[in-house]
């Protein structure tokens, strides 16, 4: 009897094994929500990541990106979409990130919605970044060699005029919160064109709620009288008033041309950290229509089964990989192994003011890369917001002596690898040799599982500590459906 009791506790510990296994295997493989919060906090259910993708989209396919399409949310999307990123920003940010997570409730209907941007603001954590520009509150009215509205919209580019407006009259110049020079549109509308009236609307919404005080912004946005309201009215569908919606233009010109003048609204940016996405996204809109959606068809032009197929993650996903992951502030590094036409650097500059690098071998990418830099660069200035610093790289940057030098400091590396080759993998594992322990790669394929056959790469399980996680529904241009990642940190 001894031995059978014996014989039965040592079979009993072996069942409590098993158990244990199917009780973690019933807890995270079949949880959906893994695909819906790609975080920290969800990490673990690997298993559940992989296969949410099909859970969420079984007829997932790709769309194909319009003339005019722009990585960065439209204005349309943004009331949509900024609730749930705020509540995920508070869930799922370290605490050593920056964001824009308020830090109390912001469900209040109540409130007044400015005043939440304003609360929005203040809860950015960077205390070191500095955001005013050096150049933009001088003494001198410099002007700035942007690409006007209307050097693409225009009477002479065949669009027709808004409201019916005669030909004569659509000219109109817009100020920006800095001592440059207004810029040029005309009131103008053809599809696939700059929206002349849309992009007025959104830069007086975005000064008002962003560069000035509550008290400084009531005549900009006040709900009931204001220039924005104004000029609501003067574009409305129903009285097209091209005199009326002028003479609202002309008033917030020269109001916020006084707060310039006076210093307030240099001042406010002084004790500003951070910028909202919002705003990230509009400027970086405007400089990718105005220099990658002209011809952004040339962009598919690529050479089928190579490394330099291209495609884009929208910012959303980037602000993810920035602030989530990366753990990025003003004074970390960034780099983009094979920037394309530069989005993803322009964004970590702008949003988080880190140095950011990108290195693209790709001519055609190379060419947009070089036209969007100089236009972020002028469109910075007339923002009044400096950025990071940027360098964008062409050639390989396998051998580029700047991208080699630069991988040492690195804190995050963003590698888009959907597409590229398991002999262009691996010499990037070689790569990663001389990372600082630390730094974080995202990649779109682990470099631990290798492209054939699963096999194990021994140099990156060596070096790495993956995680794997779940993209979002159109967080990337070359599908709706939501994807893996991986997360993989210099041990």
């Amino acid at each position: 009897m001894p031995l059978l009791k014996a014989k039965s506790a040592t079979q009993s510990v072996r069942v409590e094994k098993v158990v244990v296994k199917k009780a973690v295997k019933k807890v995270t493989a079949p949880t959906p929500r893994s695909s819906l919060a790609p975080n920290g906090s969800l990490r673990a259910t690997s298993d559940a990541s992989s296969s949410s993708p099909r859970l969420l989209s079984p007829n997932s396919r790709a769309v194909a990106r319009t003339k005019s399409a722009s990585p960065y949310p439209s204005s349309s999307d943004e009331r949509a979409g900024r609730k749930r990123t705020l509540t995920q920003r508070r869930q799922n940010t370290p605490r050593d990130s920056p964001h824009f997570g308020p830090d109390d409730s912001d469900d209040d209907d109540d409130e007044d919605p400015f005043a939440k941007k304003r609360k929005v603001i203040s809860t950015w954590r960077d205390p070191h970044r500095r955001l005013r520009h050096k150049k933009a509150f001088g003494d001198d009215i410099r002007s700035p060699n942007i690409i006007h509205g209307a050097d693409l919209a225009s009477v002479k580019t065949g669009c027709p005029p808004a409201f019916g407006a005669p030909e004569d009259e659509v000219a109109v110049q817009l100020q920006y919160p800095s001592r440059c020079r207004a810029e040029r549109y005309e009131l103008v509308f053809k599809k696939d064109r700059i929206d002349a009236v849309k992009d007025i609307k959104q830069v007086v919404k975005h000064v008002a709620e962003t560069y000035l005080t509550e008290e400084q912004a009531q005549p900009f946005i006040d709900h009931n009288s204001s220039f924005y309201r104004d000029l609501e009215k003067a574009a409305n569908e129903k009285r097209c008033d091209v005199p009326a919606f002028k003479a609202a233009l002309n008033s917030y010109n020269t109001s916020l041309l006084s707060l310039v003048e006076d210093g307030s609204v240099a001042k406010n940016l002084d004790n500003m950290h951070g910028i909202p996405p919002s705003l990230v996204d509009f400027i970086l809109t405007q400089v990718y229509e105005r220099t990658v959606s002209p011809n952004v068809d040339s962009l598919n032009k690529y050479q089928p089964g190579g490394d330099n197929v291209y495609g884009e993650l929208n910012a959303p996903f980037v602000r993810e990989i920035l602030q989530v992951h990366g753990g990025l502030t003003s004074e970390k590094v960034f780099i983009d192994l094979g920037s394309g036409v530069g989005n993803v650097v322009l964004q970590a500059a702008l949003e988080i003011g880190c140095r950011s690098y990108g290195c693209e071998m790709v001519e055609n990418s190379c060419n947009f890369a070089e036209a969007q830099e100089k236009e972020f660069n002028a469109r910075c200035l007339l923002w009044g917001i400096g950025p990071g610093r940027v360098r964008l790289e062409r050639g390989d940057f396998r051998t580029n002596k700047k991208i080699l030098e630069v991988l040492k400091e690195a804190d995050c590396i963003l590698v888009n690898n959907k597409a590229f080759t398991p002999a262009l993998n691996a010499a990037l594992v070689s790569m990663f040799l001389d990372l600082k322990p630390g730094c974080k790669v995202v990649s779109l394929v682990s470099f631990i599982l290798g492209n054939e056959k699963n096999a194990i790469n021994d140099i990156a399980n060596n070096i790495f500590e993956v995680v794997e996680d779940t993209y979002k529904e159109d967080w990337v241009s070359w599908s709706r459906a939501p994807g893996r990642y991986f997360v993989s940190t210099r041990k």
